[in-house]
């Protein structure tokens, strides 16, 4: 299992309580809104500095696997670098810490969903299962986005493995370092038309959301709702956001 990556002092230097953190984070109130509306803020969770040191890795190509220009795939305007093995150390505290609050959600949706699919309760033994099956190549991702830059709506599936939430996390201010670029989620319903949801975060909240479906409970009994997301048009500054994904990629 991969390593931690050291990176300045000033990116780490609270890392240490990062469990706790996400411990003392009001699960019940975020698993209330995630199985309502299929997202929940964490507020709060990174501090500024935080924010800003991650950041700024981007233009360091030694902590990434690989960049992606966004208009090059058609998938909007703006680029974002997957990082690589080992991850920095705040990030790779925030995914085991996340993944454990996540896991009874995740497991409890499959099972009103019908679907099959149990996730073990530690996030290394779900990453070993995506490395067995040849998923092997780290997905946590940092993207910017320019004035003009905005990201299609979509699903970060990556391979047969696929943890069913993911959480983005605000690493720059609104008002401040940005202005337009706001999280919308949307979501199909069968034989109804889509619904939107648009995210207010602040520098260092994150947003936990359905990677690809979510059940919801109809007046016929539970049924299955397709998602995707995305990010509005940059209108102004420039727009940094950490994207934590607990499965890996083929």
């Amino acid at each position: 299992m991969a390593i931690a990556k050291r990176v300045p002092a000033a990116a780490v230097h609270d890392a240490a309580d990062i469990a706790t953190r996400v411990d003392a984070l009001g699960w019940g109130q975020i698993t209330d809104e995630l199985d309502a509306q299929g997202c929940a803020v964490l507020k709060d969770l990174l501090t500024p500095d935080e924010c800003r040191t991650i950041a700024a890795l981007y233009p360091d190509d030694a902590h990434f696997r690989s960049r992606i220009v966004m208009g090059s795939h058609g998938f909007g305007r703006g680029e974002y670098k997957y990082f690589a093995y080992p991850l920095p150390d705040l990030i790779a505290q925030l995914r085991p810490a996340l993944y454990a609050h996540l896991q009874g959600v995740a497991n409890r949706w499959n099972e009103a969903m019908g679907i099959d699919i149990r996730y073990p309760a530690a996030h290394s033994a779900f990453l070993k299962r995506c490395h067995e099956a040849g998923q092997s190549r780290p997905t946590p991702l940092l993207l910017q986005y320019e004035a003009g830059d905005y990201n299609c709506l979509h699903q970060d599936l990556y391979g047969e493995h696929v943890f069913p939430i993911q959480v983005a996390f605000l690493l720059s201010e609104p008002g401040r370092d940005f202005t337009g670029g706001e999280f919308v989620l949307t979501e199909q319903r069968p034989r109804m038309q889509s619904r939107a949801e648009v995210v207010p975060l602040s520098q260092g909240d994150a947003v936990a959301f359905a990677v690809h479906h979510r059940p919801v409970q109809g007046t016929r009994g539970t049924y299955r709702v397709n998602l995707r997301h995305g990010v509005s048009r940059i209108r102004s500054g420039q727009r940094h956001t950490l994207g934590v994904i607990f499965h890996d990629a083929k």
